[in-house]
């Protein structure tokens, strides 16, 4: 909490530095903002947990550019509609005494008719893409009981329950939270059999997930990862979690820091997947978030980018409790979607299990807490974005012209002080 906090006093220290040397509010604070934002997302394994743009995740005329700036996009745009707010109650307050804040209102205008136009054109834009029925299982296995072996067959028991549920309704796919096989799915052959079985009698691609096993180097690593059972009961692929969750998965620098715990008390210490590698499925490709995998832009970005058609973000919330953070957490995976202009569907253990099509729209959703299944259709992505394509250039492009305000600064604050010797 602590080096989190830093971002914020760093954006804002600096934005008070810059006006004292000239450079005006209106474009200082939501540079110097957006270009920290983009570094925590980096920085020490990164964490870009509720970036201001994420507030917006239901104004889906607004949010449409995300396909061309990212969320960055937004937490510009946000924070510049706040500041030009700002100043004009202080003009207005101020009585006529300062000028009024015409170049931030005249741009805000243009901005906000740029966003709003962009996005009723791409709301409304025909799409023939090709429809997929899909299912979501959301077990609510409580986290005190999921690892212990005496409810390994019930917590089975109850998915299977739930998945044949949607028997007979044609679902293409049939989606698992993350570790809802509470054993090593690879080596246990009689559960993994079970769910072979399983597969074959619904007719339809099953996802599931639990920890896997891998040599490397000659050790063996723990991965968190999700398998891909076809509607034939065959096994054709894994999909294994990259970016772990710090002092949740593994400890950071443990070398250097032997007295750090994990946090959230698993099976071992995870290692990272090698790389962002689609499943093959009978409409196309899916990409497999794992738990917070679904706030990282870039990891959906590569998904998408090697032939992914949907993003499948499995996770276990449970450990948030009811507080507001499953709803922080869904909020940013809408995003995700629009940037790639793919559906992403989601499945959680104890909610929220939701589907959300490629404009952003949130098709239905579970309730927390609650044993239950969701089960309805999407339509698949058929291109690329420009986002998909090209990054974060506007957040790079924040940084660099941050960067050379900061240089202003420095320069001016030279100035100042030779003229005051």
């Amino acid at each position: 909490a602590s080096y989190l906090s830093l971002f914020v006093a760093v954006s804002v220290s600096s934005t008070r530095l810059a006006i004292i040397t000239g450079v005006p509010l209106a474009l200082a604070l939501p540079l110097f903002w957006v270009s920290l934002e983009y570094v925590r997302a980096f920085f020490l394994t990164g964490f870009p947990w509720a970036s201001l743009g994420y507030t917006q995740y239901r104004t889906l005329p607004l949010i449409q550019a995300v396909d061309i700036t990212g969320i960055y996009g937004i937490s510009f745009l946000t924070l510049f509609a706040n500041v030009t707010i700002f100043e004009i109650v202080i003009w207005f307050n101020d009585k006529g005494r300062s000028r009024y804040p015409l170049a931030s209102s005249s741009t805000l205008a243009v901005l906000l008719t740029f966003f709003l136009v962009y996005g009723f054109f791409s709301l409304n834009r025909p799409d023939s893409a090709k429809t997929v029925k899909i299912a979501l299982a959301q077990g609510n296995i409580p986290q005190d009981i999921k690892w212990d072996p005496v409810f390994q067959q019930e917590t089975v028991s109850i998915y299977e329950r739930l998945s044949r549920t949607v028997s007979g309704e044609n679902v293409a796919l049939i989606v698992w939270p993350e570790s809802s096989l509470p054993f090593f799915f690879q080596e246990d052959l009689g559960n993994s059999a079970r769910l072979s079985s399983l597969a074959k009698e619904l007719s339809t691609t099953l996802v599931v997930s639990s920890p896997a096993r891998e040599t490397r180097d000659g050790k063996q690593k723990l991965l968190n990862s999700a398998f891909l059972i076809n509607a034939d009961g065959t096994v054709s692929g894994r999909s294994d979690k990259i970016h772990l969750v710090p002092f949740g998965e593994y400890v950071p620098l443990q070398n250097l820091l032997p007295f750090v715990n994990k946090m959230v008390h698993g099976i071992g210490d995870f290692s990272p997947g090698r790389s962002a590698t689609p499943l093959a499925t009978s409409f196309g490709k899916i990409g497999i978030l794992i738990c917070f995998e679904g706030i990282f832009p870039e990891i959906a970005r590569e998904y998408v980018r090697r032939g992914a058609v949907m993003l499948v973000n499995i996770t276990n919330d449970a450990w948030f409790g009811r507080s507001s953070a499953p709803y922080q957490h869904l909020s940013m995976t809408v995003f995700r979607a629009i940037e790639n202009r793919v559906p992403l569907i989601r499945a959680a253990n104890t909610g929220i299990t939701t589907i959300i099509d490629k404009n952003g729209h949130i098709i239905g959703m579970t309730a927390l807490f609650r044993e239950d299944i969701l089960s309805g259709e999407v339509r698949i992505g058929t291109e690329q974005t420009f986002y998909n394509r090209f990054g974060d250039i506007f957040a790079w492009a924040c940084i660099t012209v941050a960067c050379c305000i900061a240089l202003f600064i420095v320069r001016q604050s030279n100035k100042i002080n030779r003229a005051t010797q």
